[in-house]
């Protein structure tokens, strides 16, 4: 082997890493829309939660890129440390089909047909069609199947570079010495597991043994040890993103490398007392593309089998292993590690404003309340709630920036942009909330009180406002737009209420039926009333916008207005359940 093969070899195995995270990259971004549908429907079931790790590895090609997304769902609480457990138990086997995509490298044969399933023979097609999709596609869903297809193309010439370099090794004795060495259970376990712990991918370090196995000094019996470490090794992708998680989403990373560990334990066992009892030529074999991959789903298959009935056991462990505070752990509500999946960041975001959407809904009820009932536990209470939806929405501002500055698709574009002008008028409502508490406190401490008639129609504007704040959280929780359209014929019914009542209040001030003083809340109170109600409007004009793929919310509300008959009717309908 020629200084010129060792350069070969390196840029071979550039190539097919380079490949290898394109293509995983661009299926993530392909398939987000399915991994937004599958985490939907995670539940508790154990083979639910197996089955979904099973197909999200299998769709994006990497058991550390789906164990990574674990530990952020489980670090931003959309999935508990238990389904966590099972979804990386079905990453494990998800992640073998990337060597059986592989092992079509190692066909041999002289029949035409049978040569065209090499992907040496279809890959230069499949990366035509990639360039013309990426430079000719306007359309991001084609733009990222190109990609595909060119990751693809690249990390298989990458495999098949790397095997033509590495072919005269055969004939190199300190080659064949080092994978007898390899026949040592343990020091072939070590070998796996540093080799993928530093290239940070099992699919990766098993497609770079099927690549050596050209030379035919790869025996079986040196290649079954190191497929075992290569499991443990990819754990280190998982512990990585643990860093600076919440305890839970520790124990999700403990919980890979445990059932890693302890699978690669029974099996190795297993493996060197059937060994020293029983001679197995087939270990003294040269390895296969196809034997590699066969001896990888083996062991993932059986690892899964021995422990998917003990993951109450390996949840045992971990919460064992990293036990809870006797103080609460403070949650993390935005997780950066989910920016590399964009669709699934925009899950999480979508939750942290749902409670934040909660919580500015209920600081302004309890806000209406303080007028009627002010007490001091009362105000502590909307002040912490105000202080809680100023804090989501910094923080979610800051996360939707970055995440729209990296490659998303147009429609989750549309989304974080709805997401980015929603949660501003949301943490607008939980400000009037305390605008509304500081006018209560004004009237307990000057002692005013309002005319009876006052009172009536005060009451009844907090009515309209309750109402029209109940329609928008419905509207944006379940994402209801029939409930959306609801919203704005309240709203003008609500700006005439408002405009009636100062009329009502100049004549009172005109018969000497309220003070001054009075006037000057009375006007804070319709002001910040009539605020909440414009929010909420442009909140529900945000759903009818992003459903229709455009945020021209002004625009399309006047032109409901103008041409809706069936905005009139429900114009009219609230005009006499809110009349003064």
């Amino acid at each position: 082997m020629t200084i010129f093969d060792v350069l070969t070899l390196i840029g071979g195995l550039c190539l097919f890493l380079f490949g290898m995270n394109v293509m995983g990259n661009a299926l993530e971004r392909r398939a987000g829309e399915k991994l937004r549908v599958i985490l939907g429907k995670l539940t508790k079931n154990k083979a639910t939660g197996f089955l979904t790790g099973l197909g999200v590895t299998a769709i994006i090609q990497s058991s550390s890129a789906t164990t990574v997304m674990v530990v952020g769902f489980v670090n931003s609480g959309l999935m508990t440390l238990k389904q966590a457990i099972n979804v990386i138990m079905g990453a494990n086997i998800g992640t073998t089909v990337t060597a059986w995509i592989l092992s079509l490298g190692g066909i041999e044969s002289d029949n035409t047909f049978v040569q065209l399933l090499k992907p040496t023979a279809f890959t230069p097609i499949l990366a035509l069609i990639g360039i013309i999709f990426t430079m000719m596609s306007k359309s991001d869903s084609k733009k990222d199947t190109g990609t595909i297809l060119l990751g693809f193309a690249t990390l298989m010439f990458g495999m098949d570079t790397m095997s033509g370099a590495v072919e005269g090794l055969k004939d190199v004795s300190e080659f064949t010495e080092l994978f007898i060495l390899f026949t040592n259970p343990i020091l072939g376990v070590l070998a796996g597991a540093i080799l993928t712990a530093i290239i940070q991918s099992s699919s990766a370090s098993v497609g770079i043994l099927q690549a050596l196995s050209v030379t035919g000094k790869v025996t079986f019996g040196s290649a079954v040890p190191i497929i075992m470490g290569q499991n443990i090794g990819t754990c280190i992708t998982a512990l990585l993103s643990s860093v600076g998680t919440n305890k839970n989403a520790k124990r999700a990373a403990l919980v890979h490398l445990s059932f890693n560990i302890i699978g690669t334990i029974i099996l190795l066992t297993l493996f060197c007392i059937i060994k020293s009892f029983v001679h197995i030529p087939l270990l003294d074999k040269s390895a296969t593309h196809m034997g590699i991959a066969i001896a990888h789903s083996a062991f993932n298959i059986l690892c899964t089998a021995f422990l998917l009935p003990l993951s109450g056991l390996l949840e045992k462990l971990a919460m064992k292993l990293i036990p809870d505070d006797k103080k609460p752990e403070k949650n993390v509500e935005l997780d950066e590690r989910l920016l590399a999946t964009p669709q699934i960041a925009l899950v999480q975001c979508g939750e942290v404003a749902g409670e934040m959407a909660r919580i500015s809904v209920d600081a302004l009820k309890k806000g209406i309340t303080a007028l009627y009932k002010y007490d001091k536990e009362l105000a502590d209470e909307v002040r912490h709630l105000e202080s809680r939806s100023d804090h989501y929405e910094d923080i979610l501002s800051a996360y939707l920036v970055k995440l729209s500055s990296s490659n998303i698709s147009e429609h989750d574009s549309v989304e974080s942009a709805k997401l980015l002008k929603m949660i501003g008028d949301f943490e607008r409502i939980s400000d009037h909330s305390v605008n509304l508490l500081e006018s209560a406190e004004e009237m307990k401490e000057k002692g005013i009180e309002f005319t009876d008639n006052a009172k009536k129609e005060i009451n009844t504007l907090c009515n309209a406002v309750t109402e029209i704040l109940d329609l928008t959280y419905k509207a944006y929780i379940e994402n209801d737009i029939e409930t959306a359209y609801l919203v704005e014929p309240l709203e003008q019914v609500i700006d005439g209420l408002k405009e009636k009542m100062r009329t009502h209040h100049i004549l009172r001030l005109q018969q000497g039926e309220c003070s001054i003083v009075a006037g000057f809340v009375w006007s804070d109170l319709l002001n910040n009333l009539e605020r909440t109600a414009d929010h909420c409007s442009n909140i529900a004009g945000c759903l009818i916008e992003a459903a229709n793929n455009k945020m021209t919310i002004h625009e399309d509300l006047r032109d409901i207005r103008s041409n809706s008959q069936d905005y009139w009717d429900k114009y009219k309908n609230y005009l006499g359940k809110y009349a003064v």
